[in-house]
């Protein structure tokens, strides 16, 4: 005759197959395996992408794919302790604020040849020692290079003064001027003309 122990592990073992095989047990657990193999594609498919903006090769990127594939949930975080700290295009940023690093650190500051002190380049006169750097230009005013034949900024030739640029605007504004008193002229004329032409219509 079994003891009331027996009876009470057979009863449970019972209990416990009735659960893992019950319906609501297969769905929770399809569920869970479900989400699993979701989440391990979800890691495979982030290390292929991390991997496609911090690696150039694309050899090493297959292959990192393929450690997070064959390794569900210990390749992706192997591939977090052995990927590269920067992205490609944070190294290329790197790359270009150390050339234009470079590029300031190699140039040359513009000096004064007296005093040696730091000018910039629309200085006309150094500020230190009154020293004359550059010519302004006859029109605008802007400082002009020594090898400059004309202004880049309203193309006055080099040298030219402001007495020869003033008489063409003169020139101009007779022009305009003598071309408005002609039309003014023209009109007076015409109409004196009407004025005659009724006055013996009206005297008939």
């Amino acid at each position: 005759m079994p003891s009331s122990s027996s009876l009470l592990v057979t009863s449970a073992f019972g209990s416990v197959h009735s659960a893992l095989h019950s319906t609501a047990f297969e769905v929770a657990r399809n569920t869970v395996l479900f989400f699993a193999l979701l989440f391990w594609l979800g890691l495979a498919y982030w290390v292929f992408r991390d991997a496609r903006r911090r690696i150039d090769d694309p050899w090493l990127v297959a292959t990192a794919t393929l450690l997070g594939l064959a390794a569900p949930y210990i390749g992706p975080v192997a591939y977090l302790l052995f990927r590269p700290p920067e992205t490609l295009e944070d190294v290329r940023a790197r790359d270009v604020e150390l050339r234009a690093l470079e590029e300031r650190l190699l140039r040359r500051p513009d000096r004064c040849s007296v005093c040696h002190a730091e000018v910039e380049p629309s200085f006309l006169i150094c500020p230190v020692c009154t020293t004359h750097l550059k010519e302004p230009c006859a029109r605008c005013a802007a400082p002009l290079e020594p090898l400059w034949q004309a202004c880049p900024y309203c193309a006055t030739p080099v040298g030219a003064t402001v007495a020869a640029l003033e008489p063409a605007a003169a020139d101009l504004d007779a022009a305009l001027t003598a071309e408005a008193a002609a039309t003014r002229n023209g009109k007076t004329g015409a109409r004196a003309a009407r004025t005659r032409k009724t006055r013996p219509a009206a005297s008939q």
